[in-house]
């Protein structure tokens, strides 16, 4: 039938047909027959298959379009349109007549509509038979391909979604027709090509050119663990002239004929498995975390479950018994299965394994084994029968045990399981898991050796700093310690208030450069040093030229200090600092002033004395001491610290602790990246 689209894009109006593929080969002429079986409407069509135009067949007697009976009687077209009228529909197949005499085969179909002023017209149309045939034979044809060849078959859209694929194709993949229908190639195919394969298909779209023959390896998300080799070869989709819907492909699983090409694809894979891994294991020093990150590492590339548990040794040092019962605790655990395999994983602390456990042959030979979830793997492992009957539920088919070693001892275990939808680990599977496991145990072992070096430190650090503060009448004290993110480890900051003779008082602040046991035993040198040189009655700067001396010997290289003498009769206050950042006096009025006339060099530097500086404070001033975690912060300098703590300074405050705390609320983040202290000191004038 031939279009009647306007060469210019401008000229097709509201309304303007476009053949796709189907009718430019197969040409329907449509045709009108009135109550008197006259022709009443003639369309384009029919002028080409009849051969007749309008103005000839127009108000002729239908009988024109078929040949007469050999008989005589009603003709044809007349029998046509009655069958038409009184059916209300009616197909068939006869012979019709063209304008230069020739009789065809020729398809009807008709039907009656209401015609002008109530009258009744039949609507025909009309197609060659032969090419009715073709078409048939065509669809015949394809339908029987889909349906019957051994070669995946699939039809993709613009978007690379699947719209029709072969049962074949959905065998080769391992999820049925369904599941694949609506859904992107990229949520079906696992391929390590960096989206080169998805890459070329969208050119075939764009472009329009076809691919034949390339080689693909990959895995699907119906066989996630089974590498394959794809021969496969696509051609763009017509959805009509000029224009791309998508992509056709066939895909034939050369897999045994590119082994070289699997074992390849395996490979990569697994170095992808351990590159994700060794990226995401160990991001901190924290014990569960990193037990969490090896467990999200595994889960669902390698395994459908994992857990992780710590062995809690009487001995580490001692040797291996297997007469003796392992006790664990499971700090990390995940998986994809649906419950009850998450209570599996997840429902226990400790774990309590008996001798001859399949645990017990893991830990005696020192290497990873496979072993499958059945009734001896209970007896011997499981031993609770309400666990039992939860991990039997749980669709756990085999469990991959890999041991934890670090420093030649074991750490923990680590557990993967597998489904019965996936294949059961393999030799290659127990080599993955070891490098796995020993790259986990590395990191897990740096967590427990920080996390017990930190406890170490923190508890050394809290007992050389003052619980309590030994204060008097003309001095109100405020003291917070806040230490730095598990990150950054234990600092060695610290202060002090000694009271000294005359009702004088002096106050310390002090600094250590570093982190862990060896900062905080400097800082607790430094603290004790500077109490016993205060009760000498020394000036500042005396005091710290002897502790610079202290430091030397001690070996700490760096460290400030801000020593600062009160004497309540006067109001006198006398100050020295080595290297701290500059005290904040607060007046009553809400005025603040910053005391940086002496800076001095940190102890240890050497060869530069100390100097000492005077103000007089009034009475209910506050004397505002702290470290550098107060006031630097990563992407700030210190002078907007200082702007900031002025600002905090300012506002109205019920007590002096009040004041600490929405000071630290307010300006300390809530992961700080290093111990902050803070020491407000509100002296008090002495009456006379």
């Amino acid at each position: 039938m031939p279009s009647d689209r306007p060469s210019d894009e401008k000229a097709r109006g509201p309304l303007w047909s476009e053949p796709g593929s189907l009718l430019e080969h197969v040409a329907v002429a449509v045709f009108g027959i009135d109550d008197a079986n006259r022709i009443c409407y003639w369309g384009p069509g029919a002028q080409e298959l009849f051969g007749y135009h309008a103005a000839q067949a127009l108000s002729e007697p239908g009988a024109l379009l078929l040949p007469g009976p050999p008989g005589g009687g009603p003709d044809a077209c007349t029998l046509m349109a009655e069958r038409g009228r009184t059916l209300g529909y009616w197909r068939g197949r006869l012979h019709a007549t063209h304008q230069d005499g020739t009789v065809f085969d020729c398809g009807f179909r008709v039907f009656p509509v209401t015609g002008v002023a109530g009258g009744s017209v039949v609507m025909a149309l009309a197609s060659r038979g032969d090419e009715l045939d073709r078409v048939k034979t065509n669809l015949a044809f394809l339908d029987a391909l889909f349906e019957t060849c051994p070669i995946g078959l699939a039809m993709f859209d613009e978007e690379l979604r699947y719209l029709h694929l072969n049962q074949a194709l959905a065998d080769m993949n391992g999820l049925p027709i369904e599941e694949h229908l609506g859904r992107r190639l990229a949520e079906i195919m696992i391929t390590s090509d960096g989206g080169e394969y998805e890459r070329m298909l969208r050119a075939v779209v764009a472009e329009g050119r076809p691919v034949a023959g390339v080689r693909v390896g990959m895995r699907t998300r119906g066989h996630p663990d089974r590498d394959k080799v794809l021969s496969v070869s696509f051609f763009p989709l017509t959805q009509a002239v000029g224009t791309l819907q998508g992509v056709g492909g066939l895909l034939v699983d050369v897999t045994d004929r590119e082994q070289a090409i699997v074992e390849a694809t395996a490979t990569r894979q697994r170095l992808a498995l351990l590159d994700r891994a060794s990226a995401r294991i160990g991001t901190t020093l924290d014990v569960k975390v990193t037990a969490q990150e090896l467990v999200e590492a595994a889960v669902p590339d390698f395994a459908d479950a994992a857990v992780v548990e710590l062995v809690e040794w009487m001995d580490e040092s001692a040797a291996f018994d297997p007469a003796l019962p392992v006790n664990t605790r499971r700090i990390a655990s995940g998986t994809v299965l649906p419950p009850p395999a998450t209570e599996v994983v997840s429902g226990l602390e400790t774990v309590h394994y008996a001798p001859g456990s399949a645990i017990h042959r893991m830990l005696r030979t020192g290497r990873p084994i496979c072993v499958p979830v059945n009734q001896e793997f209970m007896v011997r492992t499981v031993l609770n029968d309400v666990r039992a009957r939860l991990l039997a539920d749980s669709g756990l088919d085999c469990l991959l045990l890999a041991p934890l070693i670090a420093r030649g001892t074991v750490q923990g275990i680590a557990v993967f399981g597998r489904s019965a939808a996936r294949p059961t680990f393999t030799e290659e599977d127990l080599s993955l898991a070891g490098e796995l496991a020993s790259r986990a145990a590395l990191c897990l072992d740096n967590a427990r050796l920080y996390s017990r070096e930190r406890d170490i430190a923190l508890t050394l650090q809290r007992a050389l700093l003052p619980s309590s503060l030994v204060t008097g009448p003309y001095m109100d004290i405020a003291h917070r310690y806040l230490p730095g993110s598990r990150v950054t480890e234990v600092g060695g900051d610290w202060y002090d208030v000694i009271p000294l003779s005359g009702h004088r008082v002096a106050v310390v602040v002090g600094d250590v450069m570093g982190h862990g046991v060896s900062a905080a035993a400097a800082m607790g040198r430094l603290r004790i040093a500077a109490k016993a040189l205060a009760r000498h009655d020394q000036e500042p700067d005396e005091l710290l030229t002897e502790l610079d001396q202290c430091a030397d010997e001690a070996g700490i290289e760096l460290a400030t200090c801000l020593y600062i003498r009160y004497d309540p009769t006067t109001g006198h206050t006398r100050i020295a600092s080595a290297g701290h950042p500059p005290p904040l006096v607060l007046r009553p009025d809400g005025r603040t002033q910053l005391i940086d006339e002496v800076l001095g060099v940190p102890l240890g530097v050497g060869g530069c004395p100390f100097r000492t500086t005077e103000v007089e404070l009034p009475d209910d001033a506050t004397l505002v001491l702290y470290t550098d975690g107060l006031i630097e912060a990563r992407g700030h300098d210190i002078d907007e610290g200082l702007n900031a703590l002025r600002e905090e300074l300012g506002r109205p405050a019920a007590s002096l602790e009040a004041m600490a705390d929405g000071i630290l609320a307010r300006l300390v983040p809530s992961s700080p990246s290093d111990d902050t202290v803070l020491l407000l000191a509100r002296v008090h004038r002495m009456q006379r």
